[in-house]
């Protein structure tokens, strides 16, 4: 394998972190040529020091004058920039030609466009990029000739499974893919209680470590409405044949069900490392720095179908899928927004769904021939009515009074 030049777009997250991991353990393959982070100076700075990228970008003039001060007091030459231009230029800079897109949320679709229209590898971790722009960004991959590769656990598990080396081509003798979730924290927690969650207890993830946006979706199971929808795009499946089925041990990370009914499952422990050195190393096998799975320590392995009566963030993302995904952007934003504010204490867990539901009711879908421009306008009135209808909740209050 060639040295791989890497633009680590989100560095200072759960998965950047993860990623600067499995390129440590593999120096003679993996060197960094950006880091970028929103507002993590103290961690970016850190990340700098170990790895020296070339480039350094946040997000404003006021991070990047604290962060150059830094550099220069330690010797450092790498050069800073700040703002969505400077992420799109790391991401399609001569320099890089892999690109790890991990920004959470619609924050990280412009640069992972841009990294699809330079033809970079793209191992993509910002689900929201394609149930967003779904149709426009794997377009977009097709004729620039760049590589797409999944590190979402479930998508680079179906990945793995499916045997064909490349997205969009499922192939003949494929029926189902079939995603697993774990459920989250609140799988077997009392339904009536769950107006009185509190965003430490939602963020409190039983199998993985999160960052809090993700936590939060993973407990209202809307990451696996928006995981289906991305299933949808990366892989070309109608959406008759995506199943989702909880799976609480998160030991069977997906599985592909063929025609002859043969059923194809990929296993290992709870770890974001071994879908990244996948895709990192793709198509050879690398050290992740995972434990070895040890299944002679598993007491069980368990499949429920979900409830949707439990998570009604997943029968919204569901009922999206089923539509044809034409009202994906609205989903994502006004998610996005609800879940902002129950982690600020502005509404309830419960309020998130009800917020979701509402925003899709009152907005038009887009047409399947929306550009950037129409999914980006769209997202704007989205998270405008998303926002009305919070302070029209008639509950709204701070979560933590409505406890104490």
């Amino acid at each position: 394998m060639s040295m791989q030049r890497l633009s680590i777009l989100g560095s200072t997250g759960s998965i950047g972190t993860s990623t600067l991991d499995v390129a440590a353990r593999h120096p003679d393959r993996f060197r960094v040529f950006a880091l970028t982070a929103h507002r993590q100076i103290d961690r970016l700075f850190e990340q700098c020091r170990t790895f020296l990228p070339e480039v350094a970008v946040v997000g404003d003039a006021e991070g990047a004058a604290e962060l150059t001060q830094r550099l220069r007091t330690a010797r450092l030459s790498t050069e800073v920039a700040y703002g969505p231009q400077a992420l799109s230029a790391v991401a399609s800079a001569p320099g890089c030609d892999t690109v790890v897109a991990a920004i959470v949320g619609a924050a990280g679709l412009a640069s992972s466009l841009a990294a699809a229209r330079a033809g970079k590898k793209i191992l993509l971790a910002n689900k929201e990029a394609l149930v967003m722009s779904g149709a426009l960004f794997m377009r977009t991959v097709a004729e620039h000739g760049a590589t797409l590769l999944p590190l979402d656990s479930e998508h680079n598990a179906i990945f793995q499974c499916l045997g064909t080396g490349a997205c969009r081509s499922a192939g003949v003798g494929v029926e189902r893919l079939i995603l697993t979730a774990s459920g989250g924290p609140f799988l077997h927690r009392e339904l009536a209680s769950l107006d009185d969650v509190t965003p430490d207890q939602a963020c409190k993830h039983p199998n993985w470590v999160m960052g809090r946006k993700i936590s939060v979706d993973s407990a209202t199971m809307m990451n696996k409405g928006l995981e289906v929808i991305e299933a949808r795009w990366l892989f070309d499946m109608p959406p008759g044949r995506i199943e989702v089925l909880i799976h609480p041990q998160s030991v069977i990370h997906s599985m592909v069900a063929f025609a002859d009914q043969s059923v194809l499952a990929q296993l290992g422990n709870p770890d974001m490392r071994t879908p990244i050195a996948h895709a990192m190393a793709h198509p050879e096998r690398v050290d992740s720095g995972v434990a070895p799975l040890d299944l002679t320590r598993m007491a069980e392995l368990s499949f429920r179908a979900p409830d949707l009566a439990r998570f009604p963030c997943l029968r919204l993302g569901l009922q999206v899928l089923r539509d044809g995904c034409a009202a994906s952007v609205t989903l994502n934003a006004a998610n996005e927004v609800a879940v902002d504010a129950f982690l600020h204490e502005q509404i309830r867990f419960t309020d998130i769904a009800r917020v979701v539901e509402q925003t899709l009711d009152r907005l038009p879908a887009l047409a399947a021939s929306a550009q950037l421009d129409d999914i980006l306008a769209a997202d704007e009135l989205a998270r405008v009515t998303s926002r009305q209808i919070m302070a029209q909740l008639p509950a709204r209050r701070a979560v933590a009074k409505a406890i104490h």
